[in-house]
């Protein structure tokens, strides 16, 4: 294999990746904006390798004021804070703490309620605050000591006030509880996990521990229950009824200006209802309805409702996301929509993406077309407030924050995340009949005519994409394993967002083929644009969805793929939860052929290629049974490969060594599978 000598920031790298936790220290994140940016509220570390979060104001004339700061001791410092509506009044928490604190400069105060406290909401009129304890839900009064309870636990398995597994990974839902705006009353779900069956997730590594339970609603197994309950914050509780035999999934809820909004979602995914509620009664009206044969897509931020009370809804026409106010389209086809940002009276902020890497903020007024915001090609994203809009943007440059007023000029807000030693080196390019939208990187050092062996290094699954016109971390991850010698090869296929509901709708039933045959486009389009990527020796890396791709498309394709990586890989689809499997593969006892195409561990038999399979013990999303069961297939077919248990560690590595490590290993498994040249072509 051709390289360059290793160079001091290739060796320092996997040092600074790891420190930076991919490089997302120091970046500011959280934002609550005050009308008219008076104030803007945001967590940040003190530099790109401090892994405490404190809060900070941003004042319009571009002074930040550290409003608190958890210190040292506080591991990851403020996880969690909220704002009344004027962002005067902040409540947080500190190792469990509840905590309050105002924008005039007085030092935080501890309030003595009980703990360990989770999701803080301050009240819109800054007069009280709801939080969680051991499934509780309480109330504490900001101007007088003590606090009560509104709504206990009547067994082990239910909660109030927090969002349920499901609702949380793959709803965009991570809340439980809501104010009335006026303050006077909670939106509260109530969580009962009984139905839902139980794991245990064990230490290996420490046999003296004991087993930590779980409850995992796995592919055709019973989820939580979940209902939705008004309380006064003095007593009194009336029950939100909808059709829950029906649509047992509560997708979205708040409760903005003209009550309770909520929209529900039946189990089959294929119809979503936007419902009013009337707090009184607890009485539902239907404002919508939206069906699709494959699956109706749940759009972070809708719906909402306009100050003038007009429903905005995402709704899918002509093969496009698009935006609808009062039940008309307003955006045009082609433009999809990725997210409702929020209304300023009668005027709607969202995101939209006509070029899939590229994601822009616009607006829509009545009597208006939609308009672009943002202008620099990245991904964008906005905090809209009443006359102010915060901008939030990723760009091959990096990140930049600013706010912005009518007649005022923009007031940046500063990152401190770190400057990665290797700058990615990024082609673009559209591969295929398909355009699928693909990077190559390349070392530094490479020169014409020098061979390079190629390292697919995809995600392509439905949760994110990868190929965007942004310095994100999987590209300067990537640029590593480039400077080590290989063409890296990044491609978004079908099933990606941004492309629209046809492109994410062909992986209805198999989540595997046709991305496969994707990633085999982009490697023989690439090859065609730099011959001097060598076909004889291809790798493929992935992690989560990836690794299962990763696995799939070594078994499947032997003469494309000569050695794989398979990092927290869900191999068998029957293990993983309801909401997001059976939302592409149906329900598992209505179509297990579809589960068993997808999973890679029903073709264990046929792997004939190096492959490594890593995974965390102490992961509880995609639990380690997975690997451990495809292990268990191979070695049972006598497939040799390597499994690489990580002890303590969850979905994603985060403890420095771990990471650090992890991409050397992987590293040096790549040069010794990759050794020796295929002897036969591949068929691209």
């Amino acid at each position: 294999m051709s390289t360059s000598a290793t160079t001091p920031a290739t060796a320092a790298f996997p040092r600074q990746f790891a420190r930076t936790r991919r490089f997302t220290l120091g970046v500011p994140h959280a934002f609550t904006v005050a009308p008219g940016g008076a104030r803007v509220l945001f967590l940040r570390g003190s530099d790109g390798e401090d892994p405490v979060a404190r809060l900070w104001q941003l004042t319009p004339d571009g002074r930040e004021r550290l409003v608190a700061d958890p210190g040292p001791d506080s591991g990851s410092g403020i996880t969690a804070y909220s704002a009344d509506a004027t962002a005067t009044t902040v409540a947080f928490t500190r190792n469990g703490e509840l905590w309050t604190v105002t924008a005039d400069g007085a030092p935080p105060r501890r309030l003595a309620v009980p703990g360990p406290v989770t999701d803080p909401r301050v009240d819109p009129t800054g007069r009280r605050v709801a939080y969680v304890t051991d499934g509780a839900l309480r109330v504490a009064d900001l101007t007088a000591p003590g606090d009560r309870a509104l709504a206990t636990p009547e067994h082990a398995d239910i909660t109030y006030g927090l969002a349920e597994h499901v609702a949380a990974e793959s709803m965009h839902r991570a809340r439980g509880h809501w104010w009335s705006r006026d303050g006077r009353r909670l939106l509260v779900a109530r969580v009962d996990t009984s139905p839902v069956r139980r794991w245990w997730i064990a230490d290996p590594a420490d046999p003296a521990r004991p087993p930590r339970a779980i409850r995992y609603p796995a592919a055709g197994t019973p989820n939580a229950e979940v209902t939705l309950h008004v309380f006064g914050p003095k007593g009194g509780r009336t029950e939100i009824t909808w059709d829950r035999a029906a649509f047992e999934y509560l997708a979205t809820a708040d409760w903005d200006a003209h009550g309770p909004l909520l929209s529900v979602q039946s189990r089959d995914q294929r119809t979503v209802r936007v419902l009013a509620a009337d707090p009184a009664t607890g009485a539902t009206t239907t404002l919508h309805e939206e069906r699709d044969p494959a699956w109706v897509a749940l759009i972070p931020g809708a719906p909402l409702r306009t100050a003038a009370g007009a429903l905005v809804t995402v709704t899918d026409a002509g093969g496009t996301h698009r935006l609808a106010v009062a039940g008309r389209p307003v955006t045009p086809d082609g433009l999809q929509v990725r997210e409702v940002l929020g209304a300023d009276g009668e005027t709607v902020w969202f995101t939209a993406s006509d070029e899939p890497t590229e994601t822009h903020v616009w607006s829509t007024a009545p009597g208006r077309a939609a308009a672009r915001v943002t202008d620099t090609p990245g991904v964008h994203r906005a905090h809209p407030a009443t006359g102010a809009l915060l901008l939030v943007s990723a760009t091959e440059r990096g990140r930049a924050t600013a706010l912005t007023r009518p007649g005022a000029a923009p007031v940046p807000l500063a990152s401190h995340e770190a400057e990665p030693l290797l700058t990615p080196r990024v082609t673009h390019f559209a591969a295929g009949p398909r355009a699928i939208r693909t990077a190559l990187l390349l070392p530094s050092w490479h020169t014409p005519g020098t061979r390079l062996p190629v390292l697919l290094s995809p995600y392509s699954g439905p949760a994110m994409q990868l190929v965007t016109r942004t310095r994100h971390a999987f590209f300067c991850e990537a640029q590593w394993f480039a400077e080590a010698g290989y063409a890296v090869v990044i491609a978004d296929g079908r099933g990606t967002p941004g492309r629209g509901p046809a492109w994410e709708k062909e992986v209805h039933g198999d989540t595997l083929t046709p991305v496969i045959e994707d990633q085999v486009t982009a490697l023989g389009a690439a090859a065609a644009r730099l011959p001097d990527l060598d076909l004889s020796r291809v790798a493929i890396r992935g992690w989560s969805y990836g690794g299962t791709l990763a696995t799939a498309a070594l078994i499947r394709r032997p003469d494309v793929f000569h050695a794989g990586i398979s990092g927290a890989a869900p191999s068998d689809q029957r293990l993983y939860d309801t909401h997001w499997r059976e939302r592409f593969l149906g329900h598992p006892d209505d179509h297990p052929e579809a589960y068993d195409r997808s999973s890679p561990i029903t073709e264990a038999a046929a792997l004939r290629r190096p492959l490594l399979l890593i995974h965390g013990l102490a992961d509880d999303n995609v639990v380690a049974a997975h690997t451990l069961r495809m292990s268990a297939a191979l070695l049972a077919a006598g497939r040799p490969h390597r499994v690489l248990p990580l002890s303590g560690t969850a979905h994603r590595p985060t403890d420095e060594s771990t990471v650090t490590h992890l991409l050397t290993h992987q590293l040096a498994f790549l040069a010794e599978a990759l050794a020796a040249p295929a002897q036969q072509p591949p068929q691209l």
